[in-house]
């Protein structure tokens, strides 16, 4: 049985690099995480190209307080002929060293793998986290001779958004110990910060302090931010390696744990099993691809007072867990692979946080604190449950958890919450103003909101209608009052929501209505108004706004943000700080989107064979983008234009759990019909 399911295993992406450009493969990107927010990551060449790759990058308030602890190992395989310098580093103007000329093969294996040939030998370098630690093992193994392998570590020791420079009054310092080193943060008061200690067993540890001044983050020099590094080394762990023998290197921030690498391995491969087993016998490698990565998202957030709970993180390298985010990814990430108990921990994590009405917006990056300015994570909180008990969840999980959440959340912003939401006069809901960003749009410049949708955002209110009536449903014999009230509230709600945005002119809905002035607009938000399980549009109106959103938004990867043709279009994502804002929402791509647009297009094509074939198409391109950029996840965004180049992070929530969540509905019709 173990066998079999781990034959369901997707097959590692190789990538073999003599004859590749180096540009290429330095835009290629591997990660691994583990089950507290810790991650490793890397390219495919083994040379950090972002301020955010590292072989530990560790979390030490789970799943956030994320630090660059250990940046790159720099290897040299020595044999009497001479040695190899293995590790490659980008400086202003060079690459040194410049091992990728020994670099034969990446394989992005459960752990990920390098090899490496040179002077007659072959060494295989392997790369595993700890489960729920922050620490690291890197492995190698040599073949074809004996050598002398030397692994010099270089640390950072910084928060994961910043750079560390040589300064000093705030200068790294090392201590020998039995087995191997400490590094430790010196801080200008003097006192000692983060530690991490690398050990190993089969070394000897030489010192020999170095200081390695501008190491170039060419990712960071396009996003228009600061791009040079300064790292430091303790000295060198020096192996006497025979053919056939291996050794391990551990780096851990905190006490040491010990990490044995095959057990690890072999449990991650077995849990990774599980997952792509879960979607079926007779589901195609990408899906399963996409079940593999929906682990890396799902992890444990502390808290300082209570029990540590579940939470997904909304994407990598750089975001923590958003109520938003969250809730729209679920449904694909954990009922899509059958991890309800998970959902429900999730589902408690932010319930637990609901105050005045709101689920949290996000969890602070440094501390368990909430942030609550979102109109809409609320909304896909009850969406979410609804999907969770149309999945088959439990009905007493609802009762009991859900359901009080879902009224409170309901009776709040009926009679006004938080920055001014509330139901208007019409029904609808209403909320913020020119100084906040509330909804999913919500790049912001100082006090400028790039795109402001103050007032009745269109997808807000397809979720408001929707939320009253799977309340409602689900509601129904258990309290029936309360379902009276929601039945009661959505009929009042469809009415005032066709009233006030439906645009004859375009056969489209308005994006938003501001001051009782309405935007005509072409942007996605209109979709759901017809993809929602309570859909508020119907019929020919249905049937247009889909054409409209295919026509002007549809792309390989998702929908655009905003139509080509408005003057505010913007082609491409990328640039300084404020070059990216100004293009987040303002044209470029969202592979999440796919989501709800499939599911509009098979709704108002009531799922005939030819609907259902063209939704496999508009998906088709998803399977080839999980061997690029971010290998086995998709990316956050894409630019407008075409070739839709993919930017952001390489590994976002929603976008690989929308992706999983159709593929799989489309699957299920496609067998059906």
């Amino acid at each position: 049985m173990e066998s079999r399911q781990t034959d369901r295993l997707p097959a590692p992406t190789s990538v073999e690099l003599p004859g590749r450009d180096l540009d290429e493969l330095l835009a290629i990107e591997w990660l691994r995480t583990n089950r507290i927010g810790a991650y490793a990551s890397s390219t495919v060449a083994g040379c950090n190209t972002r301020r955010y790759h590292g072989l530990l990058v560790a979390a030490t308030a789970p799943p956030v307080g994320r630090i660059v602890a250990l940046s790159t190992v720099m290897e040299r395989l020595e044999v009497p002929e001479g040695g190899f310098d293995l590790a490659m580093n980008e400086f202003p103007g060079s690459f040194t060293p410049h091992g990728i000329e020994h670099l034969a093969i990446f394989r992005d294996d459960v752990a990920p793998t390098f090899v490496y040939r040179a002077g007659g030998a072959e060494l295989v370098k392997e790369i595993t986290l700890a489960e729920a630690a922050n620490s690291v093992a890197v492995r190698y193994t040599l073949r074809g001779r004996s050598a002398t392998l030397r692994v010099c570590p270089f640390a950072a020791m910084r928060d994961f958004h910043h750079l560390r420079r040589v300064d000093p009054g705030r200068q790294l310092a090392f201590r020998t110990v039995a087995g191997g080193v400490t590094v430790s943060a010196r801080l200008r008061s003097g006192k000692v910060g983060k530690t991490m200690t690398i050990l190993s067993r089969e070394a000897a540890f030489e010192p020999d302090p170095q200081w390695w001044y501008q190491f170039n983050y060419r990712q960071e020099a396009l996003r228009g931010q600061d791009n040079l590094e300064d790292l430091f080394t303790p000295g060198a762990f020096v192996f006497r390696m025979e053919d056939g023998g291996s050794c391990q290197l551990t780096a851990s921030v905190g006490a040491p744990v010990p990490l044995g690498f095959s057990t690890t391995v072999d449990r991650r491969r077995q849990r990774l099993s599980l997952l792509a087993a879960v979607v079926g016998d007779d589901a195609d490698e990408p899906t399963r691809r996409l079940a593999v990565a929906s682990d890396a998202f799902l992890v444990r957030r502390s808290f300082p007072n209570a029990p540590d709970s579940a939470t997904l993180l909304a994407g990598y390298p750089w975001f923590a867990d958003w109520g938003r985010d969250t809730f729209v990814a679920l449904p694909g990430l954990l009922l899509e692979t059958g991890r309800f108990a998970e959902a429900e921990d999730v589902f408690r994590t932010f319930a637990g946080a609901l105050s005045d009405g709101m689920i949290p917006n996000r969890f602070d990056d440094y501390s368990a604190s909430a942030h609550y300015n979102s109109i809409d994570a609320s909304l896909w909180f009850i969406l979410a449950a609804e999907r969770y008990l149309s999945a088959g969840g439990d009905p007493a999980f609802w009762r009991d958890v859900l359901l009080p959440a879902a009224s409170a959340i309901l009776t709040a912003y009926q009679e006004g919450t938080r920055f001014d939401i509330r139901a208007d006069a019409d029904g609808l809901l209403t909320g913020g103003s020119r100084e906040t960003q509330l909804t999913w749009m919500d790049a912001k410049l100082d006090a400028e909101a790039i795109t402001p949708r103050h007032g009745k955002a269109v997808e807000v209110n397809a979720l408001w209608y929707c939320a009253h009536r799977a309340v409602a449903e689900r509601c129904r014999g258990l309290d029936d009052a309360l379902a009276d009230r929601c039945d009661h509230a959505a009929g009042l709600i469809a009415p005032a929501f066709r009233a006030a945005f439906w645009n004859g002119a375009r056969g489209s809905l308005y994006d938003c209505v501001t001051d009782g002035v309405p935007d005509p607009c072409i942007r996605p938000n209109q979709i759901f108004a017809v993809s929602l399980p309570y859909a508020v549009l119907e019929g020919e109106q249905a049937a247009s706004v889909v054409g409209v959103v295919e026509r002007e938004l549809l792309t390989p990867f998702g929908l655009r943000t905003l139509s080509p043709r408005d003057p505010r279009y913007r082609r491409r994502y990328g640039g300084s700080w404020e070059s990216r804002d100004r293009a987040y929402h303002q044209g470029t791509v969202w592979p999440w989107l796919i989501g709800p647009f499939v599911e509009a297009y098979l709704k108002v094509h009531e799922a005939k064979p030819f609907a259902v074939a063209r939704a496999g198409e508009m998906l088709s391109a998803f399977d080839d983008q999980l061997g690029r950029r971010g290998l086995g996840f998709l990316s956050e965004i894409h630019d407008g234009d075409r070739p839709h180049a993919p930017r952001g992070c390489i590994a976002q929530a929603w976008s690989v759990g929308e992706v999983l969540r159709v593929k799989r509905l489309v699957a299920r019709l496609a067998s059906e019909g």
